[in-house]
């Protein structure tokens, strides 16, 4: 976790992100842009104006930059974005996605505005021509972990161009658990266990099948419980098919991308997580904030959360079984569940986004050379 700072000198920060989905990287731009509007530090985000960010943003008072990219290296896009770079002269330009990157690369080219990249996942860069372009003309880059920060070492990324800022929950949120009438109208019933998990279903590091192996052993294991598989993506259509191979129709209800995810989490028995790899796995923080125990696979950055015994269980990668006896253990022993409950709410006071937000503006000053009074890069 980098060393807080104090918030010495104002900004003016462009953050770029072209997602369409709502997702953990478009709720840390929410919070980031919020926060640091908050403090007085001017702020934009560029994103394409139908989005959920979009209307989270304009709701909170963030000026928000529309734009309709047709493709990666839209120049109209980029055109547009650099036309707001040359009004408003930001300090920084920061990139939230692959794509926004090419974007922001192409609206900053020719200047001398730093370029920041986020990166908040641990698949390795492509490597054609015009991926290497884009990341050589990050400034620097953000990773949301030490396992992302390795990841980019490995895909030829210099490891003194790489800060780790971990991402953040707030702490301050209510999280009510989703109601009775809401958990029935998902075919869940009252009197059993339930089991969630919140993942977007996208190959290849996410993994549907070792979460529906997991509670079918559970099951067998004599555990009366059901479950919720919330998420939507490519992996979706393939889980279905795997909850009826395993014979779980009826126990495991899959449905899709949920605008209302944290309360469904929060009304969980147990949490968990089942991914090959992760950036870091901000769905466990959500559960730990909300009181939830953790059970998840060893996967990447997920270790830089949970201390296996300490605040959640740690299984391996793909075992199905032991995911489904690390379940059955917490809804078998009340003593361990209320441990790891009070130590998750401990430890996850270590990921909250004014950390989160204070270690972003510590790489701010770190390329700005301290920020408000520093010279505005050139356009």
């Amino acid at each position: 976790m980098p060393a807080l700072v104090s918030a010495e000198g104002l900004l003016r920060v462009v953050h770029v992100d072209t997602e369409r989905s709502w997702g953990g990287g478009q709720r840390q731009v929410h919070a980031l842009a919020t926060l640091m509007r908050q403090r007085g530090h001017e702020t934009w985000v560029v994103t394409r104006p139908d989005s959920l960010l979009a209307g989270a943003l304009a709701r909170d008072g963030v000026p928000v930059v529309p734009v309709r990219p047709a493709f990666e290296w839209d120049p109209v896009a980029a055109g547009r974005l650099r036309a707001l770079v040359r009004r408003v002269r930001p300090d920084v330009l920061h990139a939230h996605a692959a794509h926004a990157l090419a974007m922001a690369a192409l609206a900053a080219a020719g200047t001398r505005i730093p370029l920041l990249a986020a990166r908040r996942v641990a698949l390795p860069l492509r490597r054609n021509p015009l991926s290497r372009w884009k990341h050589a003309r990050a400034t620097r880059f953000i990773a949301v972990s030490e396992r992302v920060r390795r990841a980019l070492g490995a895909s030829g990324i210099a490891l003194e161009r790489v800060s780790v800022v971990t991402s953040g929950v707030d702490l301050r949120a209510r999280r009510t658990p989703a109601s009775a009438a809401t958990l029935r109208s998902l075919g869940l019933g009252q009197g059993r266990a339930l089991v969630v998990m919140v993942s977007a279903l996208v190959p290849p590091h996410k993994d549907p099948r070792t979460f529906l192996e997991a509670i079918a052993a559970a099951r067998r294991a004599g555990h009366d419980v059901q479950a919720l598989l919330v998420g939507g993506g490519p992996l979706l259509e393939p889980a279905r098919r795997t909850c009826h191979e395993l014979g779980l129709d009826g126990t495991v209800r899959l449905p899709g991308f949920r605008l209302d995810a944290v309360e469904l989490l929060a009304a969980a028995d147990v949490a968990v997580l089942s991914s090959r790899d992760e950036g870091l796995g901000t769905t466990l923080l959500d559960a730990m904030a909300a009181g939830v125990p953790v059970v998840a696979t060893a996967a990447g950055g997920v270790t830089e959360i949970v201390r296996d015994g300490v605040d959640g269980l740690l299984v391996p990668v793909g075992d199905g079984a032991a995911l489904g006896a690390g379940i059955g253990r917490v809804l078998g022993d009340a003593v361990l569940r209320r441990r790891l409950v009070a130590a998750g709410r401990e430890r996850v006071c270590d990921f909250s986004v004014e950390r989160m937000v204070e270690g972003t503006l510590a790489v701010y000053r770190l390329v700005t050379g301290g920020g408000a009074g520093a010279p505005r890069g050139g356009v």
